[in-house]
């Protein structure tokens, strides 16, 4: 098949990162795959003017790196920065949008461009900052694939659409692993900082405050790409890696006894997981993959979103309990990530895509080929002035 991706941006998150991966290994399957991305946008005069009133620079900075590079992928960055049309990507089997917003661009293409299929990684919306253009992208007459059960369940209650492929991340255990090991001589923690609300960094170090009240030399471990020092630097006895080179890593995991996750919305959310695959048992809020992988008691502890208390509590509970009990998570984690690849995951969507071929044939979605007499159906609305 021909498999077109249209990402927003060709950046550094983990969204980015499972579509390098998807990409890449559906190629060495035999599919011809292209990622089209919209060149950087440029800042305007008053963005770069407010820029150095914040105690920025006037210039834009450079480009960060992104998970293409070093990848066998055919990425082709179209200028300026501005929707994507039909003239930006090839014609093909399928067009997969990889946000939201990039599903309107797609919504306008013509039928050549491919069976149209939403990559559904998350809902970026929270009960009380409803975004309701989130939800005229998912009711899209798309083939969606969802990554968790819980937008599987969200696509069917929500929106009715009970066709959509669930497809769960993996986790590289070429890249993340480490050696048999016992727990740490100073009790060690780490988690993802994050300035975004979705990602709990206030629900983690309101546990750190009160698992310290029981382990007073509990040691922390960080890494993200927000700049986040301040918050770092009161946290006691803490550490923080910016933008940590992908090698490097597995060997943070791997200096942490827990891993701790206190998201309040997760589509998958792939730490926990790498996490694992370094024999790290987690303790995480019920969201996205962790809600997935985590068995109760066995690799890990779940608690409610927000619950500070519920978090430390468990956290304690495991750095507290022994060798024998957290080798026995330990090696149940490990078990966890390694039980299902990306190669598993990469056959899974591809049948997706088999599938959006099929159902757009049919007309039962938008896009692709279609036989005599179905032009009428799957028609698509698109909200006005939506861009990226």
């Amino acid at each position: 098949m021909k498999i077109t991706f249209v990402v927003p941006q060709w950046h550094f998150s983990g969204g980015v990162k499972v579509v390098a991966i998807y990409a890449e290994r559906l190629k060495k399957r035999g599919h011809q795959v292209v990622i089209v991305s919209p060149a950087r946008r440029v800042p305007t005069l008053r963005e770069r003017v407010r820029s150095v009133r914040r105690g920025g620079t006037f210039f834009q900075a450079p480009q960060p790196p992104s998970h293409f590079e070093g990848r066998d992928i055919d990425l082709r960055i179209y200028k300026p920065h501005r929707p994507a049309e039909d003239r930006d990507v090839p014609d093909a089997d399928v067009i997969v949008s990889t946000w939201f917003e990039i599903a309107f661009w797609i919504a306008k293409m013509s039928p050549q461009k491919g069976a149209k299929l939403a990559f559904l990684q998350g809902y970026e919306t929270l009960p009380e900052e409803p975004r309701p253009e989130i939800d005229d992208a998912w009711r899209l007459p798309f083939q969606k694939v969802v990554i968790s059960r819980w937008l599987k369940q969200l696509a069917l209650e929500k929106f009715g659409d009970g066709n959509v492929a669930h497809v769960p991340n993996s986790v590289d255990t070429s890249q993340f692993y480490a050696p048999p090991r016992p727990m740490q001589a100073v009790p060690t923690v780490g988690f993802l900082a994050a300035h975004s609300p979705f990602k709990g960094m206030k629900t983690v170090t309101a546990a750190l405050a009160r698992m310290r009240e029981t382990i007073p030399n509990l040691r922390v471990i960080a890494f993200g790409q927000d700049k986040v020092h301040a918050e770092m630097a009161a946290i006691p006895n803490s550490e923080f890696h910016l933008l940590p080179p992908q090698d490097q890593i597995r060997d943070l995991y791997a200096r942490c006894d827990v891993w701790l996750c206190g998201s309040q919305r997760e589509g998958f959310h792939l730490p926990p997981l790498e996490a694992m695959a370094c024999r790290c048992p987690v303790v995480s809020t019920r969201v996205g993959g962790p809600e997935d992988i985590i068995v109760q008691g066995k690799n890990g502890y779940l608690v409610d979103i927000g619950d500070a208390e519920g978090l430390a509590k468990a956290a304690t509970g495991l750095l507290t309990a022994g060798q024998q009990t957290w080798q026995q998570l330990s090696d149940a984690a490990l078990a966890t990530a390694t039980g299902y690849s990306w190669d598993d995951a990469t056959v899974l969507f591809e049948q997706a895509a088999e599938l959006a071929v099929a159902r757009a044939a049919r007309g039962e979605i938008a896009g692709g080929k279609r036989p005599a007499g179905a032009e009428g159906r799957a028609s698509v609305v698109v909200p006005a002035g939506v861009t990226l």
